[in-house]
């Protein structure tokens, strides 16, 4: 971060040239938060801070180590904080991201999804000659044969993991004798590296019964360790054994199998995270940090307002959003198209025009991706703003 940023100083009129976006020139205006044009992606700094250090310090404490999910931030600077904190590595999600946060000096990337494109292989034999410590999946031979290929190509092995189905049923090799053949045909290749195993039960997020959801999550760790047993006793090597997620983050260590945990969302937390401990009467273990701020741009209509945060400022697979300050409580967000969303007020409650209102996002992953930028506040004052590196690179 830039350290002038943090002084007050004043406003700099290149600053939508450099790539900060509209709201550039608020950065360090007492106040200035509240003056942004929005909608805007918003981070709570002081939370955000707060967040990486307890997971950090939760792990330390279950002897696990921490490779973060950065399909959740897709940003280099929290990626570099994260790592900062004494995490292992970074998981991505597509190759597009882990491209771009290898170029933003990232040197241990996780990519958890399978990547079978021909043109897709290429570029992953580039990243492989770039990236210190690489390591992809793999869920089927065919697979891991192309994968060879990548690291021929590269001129260096390509450390790859066995990708597990334990439950979600979306990538993965049944646990069993199938995931050992893979894992020999792994270890035969002279340009690929057998580096262990990945199983993530993501099915299990959001599992509202804490029992429930502990003793499946038991059940998925259990079948990690049985495939790594099965793996050692034919005399592969299984070094890492990596999983998990927010939604489990207290209950995988547990098992004493998983090696690192790929949470994700701790970070920011959202509606359907909210919802896993409010339904079991906990609070949640992390601060709530991303937000969408929005402002009333029209009341017209009694117990009614409307916003300019619609569709397009939310992921809309969990619901609405929940406004957090701004308006009378018990108001509810509507969405009201594309560009606009409304305000349910009870009656003979009324908001202002102009009035600023702020919301938790319902689900923060896809979220972000509508977005080119954070804003980083604390309090009322704009501390900075953060790219949203790799925004759309979903390929």
């Amino acid at each position: 971060m830039d350290a002038t940023r943090m002084t007050g100083a004043p406003p700099r009129s290149d600053e939508n040239a450099r790539g900060l976006g509209v709201n550039g020139h608020l950065i360090g205006v007492p106040g200035g938060r509240w003056r942004l044009n929005t909608p805007s992606l918003i981070v709570d700094l002081d939370g955000l801070e707060a967040n990486i250090a307890r997971m950090a310090r939760l792990c330390r404490e279950s002897g696990i180590a921490l490779r973060p999910h950065a399909k959740t931030h897709k940003s280099i600077e929290i990626a570099k904080r994260q790592m900062a904190a004494g995490a292992v590595g970074i998981c991505c999600a597509k190759l597009g991201e882990a491209e771009v946060l290898s170029a933003g000096g990232i040197e241990s990337i996780l990519i958890t999804s399978p990547i079978v494109t021909g043109d897709g292989r290429r570029r992953l034999a580039e990243l492989n000659r770039v990236c210190p410590d690489l390591l992809v999946v793999a869920d089927c031979t065919a697979h891991a044969e192309a994968l060879g290929e990548v690291g021929r190509a590269s001129c260096r092995p390509l450390k790859l993991l066995v990708d597990l189905d334990v439950g979600q049923r979306r990538t993965g090799i049944e646990p069993g004798e199938g995931a050992a053949a893979l894992a020999r045909r792994i270890a035969a290749d002279p340009h690929l590296s057998l580096a262990g195993i990945q199983g993530y039960a993501g099915h299990l997020m959001h599992v509202g019964d804490r029992s429930e959801r502990k003793a499946a999550t038991l059940a998925a760790m259990n079948a990690l360790r049985g495939v790594r047993a099965l793996l050692e006793r034919q005399g592969l090597a299984c070094p890492i054994v990596t999983g998990g997620g927010t939604g489990t983050f207290d209950l995988d260590p547990q098992a004493g199998v998983l090696t690192d945990l790929q949470a994700g969302s701790y970070l920011f937390m959202d509606a359907e995270y909210g919802d896993v401990w409010e339904k079991a009467g906990e609070p949640a273990p992390f601060a709530t940090t991303l937000f969408v701020q929005t402002t009333v741009i029209s009341a017209n209509h009694p117990g009614f307002a409307t916003t300019d945060a619609g569709l397009k400022a939310f992921a809309t697979d969990a619901g609405p959003p929940r406004i957090v300050a701004g308006a009378p409580e018990g108001t509810r967000y509507l969405f009201r198209g594309d560009e606009q969303g409304g305000l349910a007020l009870d009656l003979g409650e009324a908001v202002a025009i102009g009035a600023t209102i702020t919301c938790a996002v319902p689900h923060c992953d896809p979220t972000v991706n509508l977005y080119d930028h954070y804003h980083v506040v604390r309090g009322d004052t704009l501390l900075d703003i953060w790219p949203v590196d790799a925004r759309g690179r979903s390929q």
